[in-house]
Protein backbone atom coordinates (compact mmCIF):
# COMPACT_ATOMS: atom_id res chain seq x y z
CA UNK A 1 0.00 0.00 0.00
CA UNK A 2 1.24 3.43 -0.69
CA UNK A 3 2.12 5.82 2.18
CA UNK A 4 -0.93 8.45 1.46
CA UNK A 5 -3.79 6.42 0.07
CA UNK A 6 -6.07 8.36 -2.25
CA UNK A 7 -9.44 6.67 -1.02
CA UNK A 8 -8.49 7.77 2.60
CA UNK A 9 -8.02 11.33 1.83
CA UNK A 10 -10.80 11.24 -0.24
CA UNK A 11 -13.16 9.92 2.43
CA UNK A 12 -11.86 12.20 5.02
CA UNK A 13 -12.27 14.44 3.22
CA UNK A 14 -16.05 13.99 2.28
CA UNK A 15 -16.98 13.93 5.73
CA UNK A 16 -15.96 17.31 6.04
CA UNK A 17 -17.80 18.36 3.06
CA UNK A 18 -20.95 16.28 3.87
CA UNK A 19 -20.12 18.26 7.75
CA UNK A 20 -19.98 21.77 6.30
CA UNK A 21 -23.17 21.79 4.20
CA UNK A 22 -25.08 21.78 7.36
CA UNK A 23 -22.98 25.07 8.44
CA UNK A 24 -21.65 26.66 5.47
CA UNK A 25 -23.56 29.91 5.47
CA UNK A 26 -22.42 31.00 9.18
CA UNK A 27 -19.03 30.27 8.05
CA UNK A 28 -19.05 31.75 4.94
CA UNK A 29 -20.69 34.89 5.81
CA UNK A 30 -17.96 35.05 8.61
CA UNK A 31 -15.05 34.52 6.52
CA UNK A 32 -16.24 36.79 3.83
CA UNK A 33 -17.60 39.64 5.40
CA UNK A 34 -14.79 39.92 8.33
CA UNK A 35 -12.03 41.48 4.97
CA UNK A 36 -14.95 43.25 3.59
CA UNK A 37 -15.60 45.94 6.57
CA UNK A 38 -11.46 46.07 6.91
CA UNK A 39 -11.42 46.86 3.32
CA UNK A 40 -13.98 49.32 3.37
CA UNK A 41 -13.14 50.82 6.86
CA UNK A 42 -9.20 51.28 6.27
CA UNK A 43 -9.47 51.47 2.53
CA UNK A 44 -12.35 53.95 1.73
CA UNK A 45 -11.92 55.30 5.23
CA UNK A 46 -7.98 56.50 4.88
CA UNK A 47 -7.65 56.78 1.51
CA UNK A 48 -10.62 59.41 1.40
CA UNK A 49 -8.76 61.38 4.05
CA UNK A 50 -5.67 60.66 4.82
CA UNK A 51 -3.77 58.55 2.44
CA UNK A 52 -3.98 58.93 -1.22
CA UNK A 53 -1.85 56.22 -3.04
CA UNK A 54 0.36 53.91 -1.44
CA UNK A 55 4.10 53.42 -4.43
CA UNK A 56 2.02 54.53 -7.44
CA UNK A 57 -1.04 52.22 -6.03
CA UNK A 58 -4.62 53.71 -4.93
CA UNK A 59 -4.79 52.63 -1.34
CA UNK A 60 -8.33 51.07 -1.94
CA UNK A 61 -6.50 49.10 -4.46
CA UNK A 62 -3.18 48.62 -2.21
CA UNK A 63 -5.36 47.66 0.66
CA UNK A 64 -7.50 45.46 -1.43
CA UNK A 65 -4.90 42.98 -2.54
CA UNK A 66 -3.15 42.84 0.68
CA UNK A 67 -6.51 41.64 2.06
CA UNK A 68 -6.52 38.48 0.38
CA UNK A 69 -3.83 37.31 3.21
CA UNK A 70 -5.95 38.56 6.12
CA UNK A 71 -8.60 36.42 4.89
CA UNK A 72 -6.20 33.37 4.44
CA UNK A 73 -5.30 33.25 7.73
CA UNK A 74 -8.65 33.54 9.32
CA UNK A 75 -10.25 31.34 7.36
CA UNK A 76 -7.01 28.83 7.57
CA UNK A 77 -5.24 28.64 10.94
CA UNK A 78 -8.76 29.72 13.48
CA UNK A 79 -10.61 26.96 12.09
CA UNK A 80 -7.60 24.30 12.07
CA UNK A 81 -6.92 25.57 15.47
CA UNK A 82 -10.03 25.11 16.79
CA UNK A 83 -12.21 22.42 14.63
CA UNK A 84 -8.68 20.34 15.41
CA UNK A 85 -9.25 20.86 18.98
CA UNK A 86 -12.95 20.18 19.33
CA UNK A 87 -13.20 17.03 16.80
CA UNK A 88 -10.18 15.29 19.25
CA UNK A 89 -11.48 16.74 22.66
CA UNK A 90 -14.74 17.11 22.61
CA UNK A 91 -16.55 14.87 19.99
CA UNK A 92 -14.35 12.11 19.71
CA UNK A 93 -14.24 12.14 15.81
CA UNK A 94 -10.77 11.40 15.01
CA UNK A 95 -10.80 8.19 17.41
CA UNK A 96 -13.36 7.13 15.44
CA UNK A 97 -12.09 7.76 11.78
CA UNK A 98 -9.04 6.38 12.98
CA UNK A 99 -10.82 3.22 13.50
CA UNK A 100 -10.88 3.14 9.77
CA UNK A 101 -7.55 2.36 8.01
CA UNK A 102 -7.02 5.80 7.87
CA UNK A 103 -3.91 6.68 9.69
CA UNK A 104 -3.21 9.92 11.65
CA UNK A 105 -0.61 11.05 8.28
CA UNK A 106 -3.95 10.90 6.14
CA UNK A 107 -6.08 12.51 8.58
CA UNK A 108 -4.20 15.20 8.65
CA UNK A 109 -3.23 15.56 5.02
CA UNK A 110 -6.99 15.38 4.25
CA UNK A 111 -7.40 18.09 7.04
CA UNK A 112 -5.04 20.49 5.99
CA UNK A 113 -6.26 19.74 2.19
CA UNK A 114 -9.80 20.50 2.86
CA UNK A 115 -9.09 23.59 5.44
CA UNK A 116 -6.50 24.91 2.30
CA UNK A 117 -9.73 24.73 -0.51
CA UNK A 118 -12.35 26.78 1.32
CA UNK A 119 -9.56 28.82 2.67
CA UNK A 120 -8.30 29.72 -1.01
CA UNK A 121 -11.67 30.11 -2.28
CA UNK A 122 -12.31 32.64 0.49
CA UNK A 123 -9.36 34.35 0.57
CA UNK A 124 -10.25 35.29 -3.35
CA UNK A 125 -13.41 37.24 -1.56
CA UNK A 126 -11.44 40.72 -1.21
CA UNK A 127 -9.72 40.75 -4.54
CA UNK A 128 -13.46 40.33 -5.98
CA UNK A 129 -14.66 43.34 -3.86
CA UNK A 130 -11.57 45.43 -4.93
CA UNK A 131 -12.25 44.97 -8.63
CA UNK A 132 -15.72 46.14 -7.88
CA UNK A 133 -14.04 49.18 -6.34
CA UNK A 134 -12.29 49.93 -9.53
CA UNK A 135 -9.15 47.32 -9.58
CA UNK A 136 -8.73 46.57 -13.20
CA UNK A 137 -8.41 42.46 -13.67
CA UNK A 138 -5.32 40.91 -14.93
CA UNK A 139 -4.25 37.93 -16.01
CA UNK A 140 -2.01 37.53 -13.74
CA UNK A 141 -4.90 37.64 -10.92
CA UNK A 142 -5.83 33.93 -12.39
CA UNK A 143 -2.82 32.20 -9.88
CA UNK A 144 -4.12 34.38 -6.57
CA UNK A 145 -6.58 31.01 -5.71
CA UNK A 146 -3.42 28.83 -6.08
CA UNK A 147 -1.28 31.23 -3.90
CA UNK A 148 -4.08 31.22 -1.23
CA UNK A 149 -4.62 27.21 -1.39
CA UNK A 150 -0.77 27.06 -0.94
CA UNK A 151 -0.81 29.13 2.25
CA UNK A 152 -3.85 28.53 3.52
CA UNK A 153 -2.42 24.57 3.72
CA UNK A 154 0.63 25.90 6.02
CA UNK A 155 -1.24 28.11 8.12
CA UNK A 156 -3.66 25.01 8.40
CA UNK A 157 -0.65 23.03 9.28
CA UNK A 158 0.17 25.47 12.01
CA UNK A 159 -3.12 25.43 13.20
CA UNK A 160 -3.57 21.55 13.65
CA UNK A 161 -0.22 21.87 15.28
CA UNK A 162 -0.96 24.07 17.73
CA UNK A 163 -4.13 22.11 18.47
CA UNK A 164 -2.27 19.15 19.70
CA UNK A 165 -0.09 21.04 21.63
CA UNK A 166 -2.21 23.24 23.95
CA UNK A 167 -4.22 21.72 27.04
CA UNK A 168 -6.59 23.90 27.03
CA UNK A 169 -9.04 25.78 24.23
CA UNK A 170 -8.39 29.34 25.96
CA UNK A 171 -4.60 28.71 25.70
CA UNK A 172 -5.53 29.47 21.82
CA UNK A 173 -5.26 33.44 23.31
CA UNK A 174 -1.56 33.27 23.30
CA UNK A 175 -1.64 31.65 20.03
CA UNK A 176 -3.51 34.13 18.50
CA UNK A 177 -1.99 37.19 20.44
CA UNK A 178 1.61 36.63 20.10
CA UNK A 179 1.76 35.02 16.42
CA UNK A 180 -1.57 35.22 14.36
CA UNK A 181 -2.06 39.15 15.33
CA UNK A 182 1.08 39.83 14.68
CA UNK A 183 1.41 37.96 11.16
CA UNK A 184 -1.54 39.66 10.52
CA UNK A 185 -0.04 43.44 11.24
CA UNK A 186 3.25 43.12 9.89
CA UNK A 187 2.51 41.77 6.44
CA UNK A 188 2.54 44.62 4.29
CA UNK A 189 -1.41 44.81 4.39
CA UNK A 190 -2.12 48.62 5.32
CA UNK A 191 1.38 49.84 4.64
CA UNK A 192 4.60 48.71 2.88
CA UNK A 193 7.41 47.21 5.78
CA UNK A 194 9.47 49.54 3.91
CA UNK A 195 9.07 52.18 6.14
CA UNK A 196 9.66 49.92 9.45
CA UNK A 197 13.39 49.49 11.19
CA UNK A 198 15.18 47.43 9.75
CA UNK A 199 15.73 44.67 12.11
CA UNK A 200 11.42 44.57 11.69
CA UNK A 201 12.04 44.51 8.17
CA UNK A 202 14.04 41.37 8.08
CA UNK A 203 11.60 39.53 10.42
CA UNK A 204 8.60 40.53 8.19
CA UNK A 205 10.61 38.72 5.13
CA UNK A 206 9.95 35.71 7.05
CA UNK A 207 6.08 36.08 7.23
CA UNK A 208 4.27 34.01 4.91
CA UNK A 209 1.68 36.24 4.98
CA UNK A 210 4.11 39.19 3.63
CA UNK A 211 5.12 36.66 0.53
CA UNK A 212 1.47 35.99 -0.26
CA UNK A 213 0.62 39.74 -0.05
CA UNK A 214 3.14 40.68 -2.70
CA UNK A 215 2.44 37.61 -4.35
CA UNK A 216 -0.73 38.92 -5.10
CA UNK A 217 0.04 42.89 -5.86
CA UNK A 218 2.49 40.59 -8.53
CA UNK A 219 -0.76 39.39 -10.15
CA UNK A 220 -2.42 42.72 -10.25
CA UNK A 221 -0.08 44.85 -10.90
CA UNK A 222 3.12 42.62 -12.23
CA UNK A 223 5.15 39.90 -11.28
CA UNK A 224 8.72 40.29 -10.41
CA UNK A 225 11.46 37.96 -10.51
CA UNK A 226 11.87 37.53 -6.79
CA UNK A 227 8.21 36.48 -6.80
CA UNK A 228 9.44 32.88 -7.75
CA UNK A 229 11.36 33.02 -4.52
CA UNK A 230 8.51 33.94 -2.46
CA UNK A 231 6.14 31.01 -3.87
CA UNK A 232 9.31 28.69 -2.69
CA UNK A 233 9.01 30.09 0.39
CA UNK A 234 5.42 29.37 0.75
CA UNK A 235 5.27 25.79 -0.69
CA UNK A 236 8.07 25.36 2.16
CA UNK A 237 6.31 26.60 4.71
CA UNK A 238 3.65 24.29 3.79
CA UNK A 239 5.25 21.34 3.55
CA UNK A 240 7.47 22.06 7.02
CA UNK A 241 3.66 22.73 9.25
CA UNK A 242 2.51 19.47 7.54
CA UNK A 243 4.68 17.47 8.72
CA UNK A 244 5.49 19.18 12.06
CA UNK A 245 1.60 18.89 12.35
CA UNK A 246 1.49 14.87 11.48
CA UNK A 247 4.00 14.34 13.83
CA UNK A 248 2.42 16.06 17.05
CA UNK A 249 -1.21 14.65 16.43
CA UNK A 250 0.71 11.35 15.48
CA UNK A 251 1.64 11.99 19.24
CA UNK A 252 -1.57 13.02 20.59
CA UNK A 253 -3.41 10.41 19.28
CA UNK A 254 -1.42 7.41 19.06
CA UNK A 255 -0.81 6.01 22.60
Amino acid sequence: MRRLEPAAIGGVMSRELANFRTYWKGTTFSSVLEPIVYLLAFGLGLSATLVDEVNGVPYIEFVGTGMVATAVIFSSALPAMFGTFVKHRFQNTYDAILAAPVDVEELVSAEMLWIGLRSGTYGCVPLLVTIAFGLDPAWGMLLVPFFCFVTALGFAGFGVAMAATVAKIDQFNYVTALCITPLFLVAGTFFPIDGLPQGVQDVAQLNPLHQLVELVRGGAFGFEAIDIARFAFLVAFALLTWRVAVSRMHNRLID
